[in-house]
């Protein structure tokens, strides 16, 4: 039976399942609080299309990713740059995990690991770094992606909108009233729909706060991810050091420039989402924050395992709130969430950690029968 759904959040998620609910038969409305789609933590996040070696501590979580990869790569194949060697870096240094230990987890995991040829060993601090393996990993393009999800909305029957915060739903009949605000003119309407998937990541709370339902337990950081010029034997080249150091230098397609990441610096601060606590918006807490750059401390940090990495140029940095379950913490793990009806009938929650988690959304929301 044909249903009228309302997806709130034009992210990739938000976009992915629009597409595939209305080329099932149904009447669909997507909602985007921002100008353009894709432009939040769809955009503002590494790029990095996971092969499932950066999770030895959620085998779980690897395998998934392991089995997502070339689903991915194959579907989206000309938003992937794979013109890059990726590598990881195992640090003698607060490790987690021993060379021994990672290249035992690729192999349970099936994932392609050798030793990395001896440039780029001559690039490491050997008193730092206990091995570095060659790998199987890809980045996206943000903006190629973002516009062959709005190609395939365009080709579908769904209707898409920007500028338009979806801030409130209420139980109406057999179904839903939403409530729609212009962020512009700030005019409002209510609509109806039979189904509302909240896709909004990080804002997924703000709708249940609005709504008087209850929260879904959330951890956030305020992140920066900076974007920076590589010297030119880094040009073609992804580094990833781990496990205690944990640094990542990638190409970064959209920008054509690479992404510097660091697991101290990174997060600037984090804060939770409990229902016992007073909720924060992380829209105004990121509008509204002073934003000093930490990137001169993951430089310094970074150039101790790869001295090279002292050469990078600094470029401009991008901030977003991340967004995680707070079990995820203890393990690294980056399942899902997806919550069928709660609080109302009909009304269906759903993040993921990473971009290729959408195939598990999509199967966890086929498997619950939802929309028929």
């Amino acid at each position: 039976m044909k249903k009228k759904i309302a997806i709130v959040g034009g992210g990739f998620f938000g976009m992915y399942i629009a597409e595939f609910f209305s080329r099932s038969g149904h009447t669909v409305d997507v909602y985007e609080r921002e100008k353009t789609f894709m432009s939040r933590a769809s955009y503002n996040n590494q790029a990095r299309i996971h092969n499932g070696y950066h999770y030895p501590r959620s085998i779980l979580t690897a395998l998934r990713s392991r089995m997502s990869f070339p689903r991915f790569v194959d579907e989206f194949r000309n938003c992937i740059d794979d013109e890059f060697e990726q590598y990881y870096l195992i640090s003698n240094q607060l490790g987690k995990v021993t060379a021994n230990q990672f290249l035992k987890f690729c192999d349970r995991i099936g994932a392609a690991c050798e030793p990395a040829p001896t440039y780029v060993q001559k690039l490491t601090n050997p008193s730092l770094i206990e091995a570095c393996f060659s790998v199987t990993e890809h980045a996206f393009d943000a903006h190629k992606l973002r516009d062959e999800m709005l190609g395939r909305l365009d080709a579908s029957s769904a209707d898409y909108h920007t500028g338009i915060s979806v801030d409130k739903v209420r139980q109406h009949q057999n179904g839903l009233l939403i409530t729609l605000r212009d962020v512009v003119s700030e005019g409002q309407e209510e609509v109806y729909a039979d189904h509302v998937f909240n896709c909004t990541y990080s804002h997924i709370n703000y709708m249940l706060k609005k709504s008087n339902i209850e929260l879904i337990s959330l951890k956030h950081e305020l992140t920066e991810m900076c974007l920076v010029d590589v010297p030119d034997e880094l040009k073609k080249i992804g580094l990833t050091v781990m496990c205690g150091p944990f640094f990542s230098v990638m190409p970064f397609p959209s920008a054509g420039l690479h992404s510097f990441s660091h697991v101290l610096y990174t997060p600037h601060y984090e804060w939770f989402d409990k229902n016992e606590s007073p909720y924060t918006d992380p829209y105004v807490k990121l509008n509204a924050d002073q934003k000093n750059s930490a990137w001169n401390y993951m430089r310094k940090d970074a150039m101790r395992y790869l001295p090279i990495l002292g050469e990078c140029r600094y470029q401009r940095s991008l901030w977003e709130v991340k967004t995680v379950l707070p079990r995820s913490e203890s393990d690294d793990s980056r399942p899902i969430l997806f919550r069928p009806h709660h609080g109302l009938r009909g009304f269906h929650c759903v993040m993921g950690g990473k971009i290729d988690n959408i195939y598990d959304a999509r199967e966890a929301i086929i498997a619950q029968h939802l929309v028929e």
